[in-house]
């Protein structure tokens, strides 16, 4: 294969968005556990998620104050 006189800036170009793509991949997962350990810490403690919460009944617009 033959890049031409642009060939370590097209290798260098790749190898930058392989070290970007593979950060970002951690940094995603290193928050996926981070943001489970802390909604299991806060469901432990009792605080529940609001989507588990009672929801209003059917037919029923949420109350809004007056602007």
């Amino acid at each position: 294969m033959n890049l031409g006189q642009h060939a370590g800036f097209i290798v260098a170009a790749y190898g930058v968005a392989v070290i970007v793509v593979t950060a970002l991949i951690g940094w995603i997962a290193a928050d996926y556990r981070r943001q489970t350990r802390t909604l299991r810490r806060l469901e432990a403690s009792g605080i529940t998620r609001r989507s588990a919460a009672i929801a209003p009944a059917a037919g029923t617009a949420p109350s809004r104050a007056a602007p």
